[in-house]
């Protein structure tokens, strides 16, 4: 089961970044019109996901499709209003954000390992 999650892990990932280069290269072809949406999909979602501590599969899934499309929303409409519109722009805004969201969690959740566990105890300078 481990494998078959993993390998999923990675084709979606694989698939994301294709449908960014498609964007951001403005290669006219067929898989835009499915990589691309997913890429702007996912990316939010997975960053907005990996924000929760201890939620079962459905929350967490549902949080992270919500967060997405309003990440999606929020920033079409902005650009929109700033006479802005840019699909290579909003590519490489919501490829930022991920990113951001990213270090955020490393910096939220102490996953980087250069912290270790200190009980208590140790944390007060008691022996």
């Amino acid at each position: 089961m481990r494998t078959y999650r993993r390998l999923l892990t990675w084709a979606l990932t694989l698939a994301c970044a294709v449908g960014a280069l498609i964007a951001l290269a403005d290669i006219d072809t067929p898989l835009r019109f499915v990589l691309t949406p997913l890429y702007l999909l996912v990316v939010p979602a997975v960053a907005a996901i990996g924000l929760l501590r201890d939620r079962d599969g459905i929350s967490a899934l549902t949080f992270g499709t919500s967060a997405s499309l309003l990440v999606n929303v929020l920033l079409a409409q902005g650009m929109l209003i700033w006479d802005a519109w840019s699909p290579r722009a909003a590519v490489a805004t919501i490829g930022a954000l991920g990113g951001f969201l990213y270090v955020l969690r490393f910096l939220h959740r102490g996953d980087t390992g250069m912290r270790r566990n200190v009980s208590s105890a140790e944390g007060m300078g008691a022996r």
